[in-house]
């Protein structure tokens, strides 16, 4: 699994600097060609619920190879895009393969890993994705002076490599734990039990302000206001490089205290870091200052995920399946990247990037309220862990 993440974040990466574009190139302006990147999540959001409903009933390893494939079939079909419409909907198309592969993955996950060593898992797992990530766009530029149709062919056959890879090495896999025949297995957890639990809860608000603050704000907003201050675009790409190294620097020490002190003290951490990471930049005019809080801000998302991912697989346990509780979780995290930058972008344009980013340190630091009622799940994955066998 972390090997296939890590290919499928390297062909995701190729394509990324290319689409814009080549989306362009259909004689289309920069709204229509930034419309074909934001498609491509809508519909994911848009099929989260199915998808998680899939993996419930279909089960996890058939609904991730499937998407892999939904993925790689429109990557190749996008290639050979002969308008801007034809372009939009194939594109948009694999947002529902990736919807499919990511919930599955994260059900995946809470299935094969140990339940004391959940962090460490997501850690590692998120790591090979943000790798891959920062490695992709490099081979993507390299691929576009073959031509901008290049590189989405290159996705296909990566992602068809990584469904391979998960077929043969999960082909003898349990996903299920030995249970007594005669006894039925554990039903589903539905979206409403897990809404039960304030751990769920805090969860999906945390997963939110995760998605506005980290995947939309510093992603889309980020490099805008270092063009805007320094007027130069390099600034804006070791922005986001520093901020991609503090995630991958807090990941490799998150995981494993997720699963010693705790989940929750790592994501109250996180939260606060992230909110003064990218609230202290829209104030800051110093060049030194501006990469220093945006590793900053990386660090905090680096240590908020392994932390909220490992209280939901505590809350759903390995006994139970919940593709419908994975889903949603997922698409709280989508809507706060969607609704995010659009929101933030509207602050910024009426107010000014000093009030768009304390918007978004806002956004992080309300998402910390629901955590601090929330309960310590750890002593949950201690509990599923089978006791040591007796002399």
């Amino acid at each position: 699994m972390v090997a296939s993440a890590f290919v499928i974040a390297i062909g995701f990466g190729i394509v990324a600097p290319v689409l814009p574009a080549y989306a362009r190139s259909f004689d289309v302006g920069v709204a229509a060609a930034s419309t074909v990147v934001s498609a491509f999540a809508f519909f994911r959001l848009l099929f989260a619920p199915a998808g998680g409903a899939l993996v419930s009933r279909l089960g996890e390893r058939p609904v991730y190879l499937t998407g892999l494939l939904v993925v790689a079939a429109s990557s190749l079909a996008t290639a050979f895009a002969q308008s801007y419409v034809q372009l939009l909907v194939l594109r948009g198309l694999g947002g529902i393969g990736s919807t499919m592969f990511t919930v599955s993955a994260m059900a995946l996950l809470v299935r094969l890993a140990p339940p004391t060593i959940r962090g460490r898992v997501s850690g590692a797992y998120a790591s090979s994705f943000l790798l891959g990530g920062m490695l992709g766009p490099v081979l993507g530029g390299a691929l576009a002076g073959f031509g901008l149709r290049v590189p989405f062919v290159v996705y296909a056959v990566a992602l068809v490599a990584a469904a391979g890879v998960v077929a043969v090495r999960l082909s003898s896999a349990r996903l299920r734990p030995v249970t007594d025949p005669d006894v039925p297995p554990a039903p589903p957890m539905r979206v409403g039990e897990a809404l039960a639990d304030p751990a769920y809860r805090a969860a999906l608000a945390s997963a939110f302000a995760n998605g506005w603050c980290n995947f939309g704000v510093r992603v889309a907003v980020l490099p805008q206001f270092a063009v805007a201050v320094h007027d130069a675009t390099w600034v804006a790409g070791v922005s986001l490089a520093l901020a991609a190294a503090g995630t991958a620097a807090a990941l490799q020490v998150a995981g494993r205290v997720a699963d010693s002190v705790g989940r929750k003290p790592l994501v109250l951490v996180g939260l606060v870091v992230t909110a003064a990471g990218l609230g202290l930049i829209g104030l800051s005019g110093d060049l030194l200052v501006l990469l220093v809080l945006s590793a900053l801000s990386g660090l905090g998302s680096g240590l908020l995920n392994p932390g909220q991912q490992a209280t939901v697989a505590d809350v759903i346990g390995n006994g139970r399946s919940g593709g419908t509780v994975l889903s949603t979780f997922q698409m709280a995290q989508d809507a706060g990247a969607i609704l995010g930058p659009i929101l933030v972008g509207v602050v910024a344009d009426r107010l000014g990037f000093g009030w768009a980013f304390g918007v978004t340190a806002l956004v992080s630091l309300l998402a910390v309220l629901p955590w601090l009622v929330a309960p310590e799940t750890l002593h949950r994955a201690r509990a599923e862990e089978p006791a040591p066998p007796t002399a």
